[in-house]
């Protein structure tokens, strides 16, 4: 066989597993949305759920997805971009770096169910908090950072290092290297990886159901007062997210229109990640252009 025919055979069996992969997805998705999309109204969106009778909503569980995603990126994305930049530009190679990348690597490979009971003795048990959505956040927090930390860490490394050493040539600090020549460069990278982790946080069932609860209590959107305890944006209140509500419908559900409200719950969801997923592509797009000056 000579290289190309190799290479035709090589060609076809890589457009085949990407046809495969694209047919999946979108019978996936086709599949989600045809059965669910007919079940999305206004007041389904905005009608409290009901344990009991037929025709309840999803709306503070999908306000409480949104604000739990909220909450983890905020703490998680500092992190995980600072722990980036130490491994990339200040860990030294040694044995402490190479015992780093082996936990970050181990709590990587973690499933989600494992960060869920680990959260349930750290951010409930022994904290005393009960289930809440602060709790759920540092679970999801630890979920996730490892994704940030070996993303930021790549992409900070990608960046040609002939601009870092030009910088530094002309006697700029080295922070100010990295804040004003490698971060913006890596920035586009760093925010995919974002977008990945923020994507898990949405669609994670398994550790917010020993974190943040499978209840919400009753809540006054009119409430503003993050202390007050009918306040939506209260972070030590219990919180049902979308993905845990379409679990506990399924499983638990006594409604009569149990397919009706899980198939709508999971193509608002679907809907949702992919809204979001747009919207940060597009702001990131813009501040990317603001802070590297180009067009």
């Amino acid at each position: 066989m000579n290289a190309r025919v190799a290479d035709r055979i090589a060609t076809g069996v890589f457009i085949a597993i990407a046809l495969i992969i694209i047919s999946v997805l979108v019978g996936l998705f086709s599949f989600i949305l045809i059965h669910g999309v007919q079940h999305i109204s206004i007041k389904f969106l905005t009608s409290p759920s009901s344990n009991l009778l037929a025709g309840g909503g999803i709306r503070d569980q999908l306000f409480n997805s949104f604000y739990v995603l909220f909450i983890t990126m905020l703490i998680t994305i500092p992190l995980g971009v600072g722990g980036g930049v130490y491994m990339a530009e200040y860990a030294r190679p040694g044995k402490v770096t190479n015992f780093i990348r082996s936990c970050i690597e181990v709590l990587a490979s973690l499933p989600s169910i494992v960060i869920g009971m680990f959260g349930l003795l750290m951010f409930v048990t022994l904290t005393g908090w009960g289930y809440t959505i602060l709790g759920g956040a540092l679970a999801l927090t630890v979920f996730n950072l490892p994704v940030m930390v070996r993303v930021s860490e790549d992409a900070i490394r990608s960046v040609p290092r002939d601009q870092k050493e030009a910088s530094l040539a002309l006697g700029i600090t080295h922070w100010h290297t990295i804040k004003t020549i490698l971060l913006p460069s890596a920035f586009p990278i760093i925010l995919t990886g974002a977008i990945l982790a923020a994507g898990r946080v949405f669609g994670e069932a398994a550790a917010l159901l020993f974190t943040a609860g499978l209840s919400t209590p009753r809540l006054d959107y009119g409430d503003w007062n993050p202390f007050s305890a009918t306040s939506p944006l209260n972070i030590f209140r219990p919180a049902e997210t979308l993905a845990v509500h379409i679990w506990s419908v399924n499983t638990q559900g006594l409604i009569p229109d149990v397919a009706d409200v899980s198939n709508g719950s999971a193509a608002v969801l679907v809907i949702s990640v992919l809204i979001f997923n747009l919207l940060a592509r597009w702001i990131g797009s813009l501040i990317h252009k603001k802070i590297t000056a180009t067009k």
